[in-house]
């Protein structure tokens, strides 16, 4: 099972990343801060390409940015609330790939809150928060999150997570979590097409499917 999954996963990103370069046809010497970008793992997918560019990872995890220094990349480390590090219009072109469901509630919380609609409210807030950052820091941006509609859940790759009440995602994961391949905390809220114009009103919004599924939710300015 884990295979097919990886094999998926590679060909959705070599396309992912496809698109970004057609989308924001960065030119050489570009400065790229890829948010949430975690070991910047991803940029293998544009092959030497990713050589003309001024790549920046920025993530909370330590490790992860340790790594992507020994693979190359300049660094910066960011907290996982307030107002990022950066000043207006800093970036050529901001990307980021699978972060912004991230941005919901404090980490310490996330077991524990399980009314839906005190999650979803408070993730929403900080889901438009960083949006906004985004905006701000940025010339271009290119923002990619999984949709909430389609059939299998990309954090726990298991049918219809997503569609389940806050209580029994939770309770779902924590028996995933004893046996099955992919492990994962419930830390992400996703979003649909209405959700999605409310964080990011000012970006063209894409959505990408896959046998009429909506797979992904894409905000970009180009």
């Amino acid at each position: 099972m884990n295979k097919i999954f990886t094999y998926f996963h590679k060909k959705f990103m070599l396309n992912r990343m496809r698109l970004f370069l057609k989308l924001m046809s960065p030119e050489k010497g570009n400065k790229i801060l890829d948010l949430g970008g975690y070991d910047g793992n991803v940029w293998k997918y544009i092959g030497e390409n990713q050589k003309k560019f001024d790549i920046y990872i920025a993530d909370i995890d330590d490790k992860a940015l340790e790594r992507a220094r020994n693979n190359g990349f300049k660094t910066i480390k960011v907290n996982e609330t307030g107002r990022l590090p950066f000043t207006d219009k800093e970036f050529d072109i901001v990307f980021c790939n699978s972060m912004i469901e991230h941005y919901t509630i404090p980490k310490s919380e996330i077991w524990n809150l399980v009314d839906d609609k005190l999650f979803k409210k408070s993730s929403i807030a900080s889901q438009s928060f960083i949006a906004n950052e985004i905006e701000r820091i940025s010339k271009k941006y290119f923002v990619q999150t999984p949709h909430r509609s389609f059939p299998i859940e990309s954090h726990t790759q298991f049918p219809l997570t997503a569609l389940l009440s806050r209580k029994n995602q939770i309770r779902l994961i924590k028996f995933l979590n004893k046996f099955w391949f992919k492990k994962t905390s419930p830390d992400w809220n996703l979003l649909g097409k209405k959700e999605a114009k409310e964080i990011f009103p000012k970006a063209k919004i894409l959505i990408n499917k896959i046998f009429f599924f909506p797979k992904e939710i894409i905000f970009y300015k180009n």
